[in-house]
């Protein structure tokens, strides 16, 4: 184990350790190795709530109530700690007082989106954290989609708040589809 910027251990887990998720095992392409901050909970439910960075007024409120009915069933929130839709899954499953978990894709000692640093901390007292790239890694462009899928693996499902045609969070939906997962999406206005 390593220690991150704030001191939280950063725990690495490999392929073949009981404490590397299950579900993310079973993916056509599982990451060799993942970093972790926080509680990582490898059996634990999770569903992935997604959509867009340029979030509706509408697709925050349906983001809210999903993700905080979800967090107060028990069911841990995964997202990618992105601007829009992900940071309002993360908040709403950290303000009913569930789990919520992070994939980055970024190493873990990297803050992307640097105005998220409050919001990454907070996920690591009530939740974790989750990388496949090592520390000092920066966000390229290319990491985002590789991410995706570990988002999606790590969920028994995705919920689609909002997305574009071509846009990350059909990439994770995509993914879903590919490791057997259930994808369900809010159909606009509810």
């Amino acid at each position: 184990m390593t220690r991150g910027d704030a001191g939280a251990a950063i725990e690495t887990v490999h392929l073949s350790s009981p404490r590397y998720p299950d579900r993310l095992r079973r993916i056509p392409d599982p990451p060799p190795v993942i970093y972790v901050r926080g509680d990582l909970r490898p059996d634990e439910p999770a569903v992935a709530v997604v959509g867009s960075r340029r979030a509706t007024a509408a697709g925050r409120v349906v983001t809210e109530r999903l993700a905080a009915g979800l967090a107060r069933s028990g069911i841990a929130v995964v997202s990618g700690l992105a601007r829009g839709i992900d940071a309002v899954a993360h908040r709403a499953a950290l303000e009913a007082g569930g789990r919520t978990v992070a994939v980055l894709g970024c190493g873990l000692d990297v803050v992307y989106p640097p105005e998220h640093a409050a919001l990454l901390e907070a996920l690591v007292r009530q939740g974790c954290v989750i990388s496949e790239f090592p520390l000092g890694t920066p966000p390229l462009p290319g990491h985002f989609p590789q991410r995706n899928r570990i988002i999606a693996g790590l969920a028994l499902g995705v919920i689609v708040v909002e997305g574009d045609e071509r846009s990350g969070t059909l990439s994770t939906a995509g993914h879903a589809l590919d490791a057997g997962r259930e994808v369900m999406a809010v159909p606009g206005r509810v």
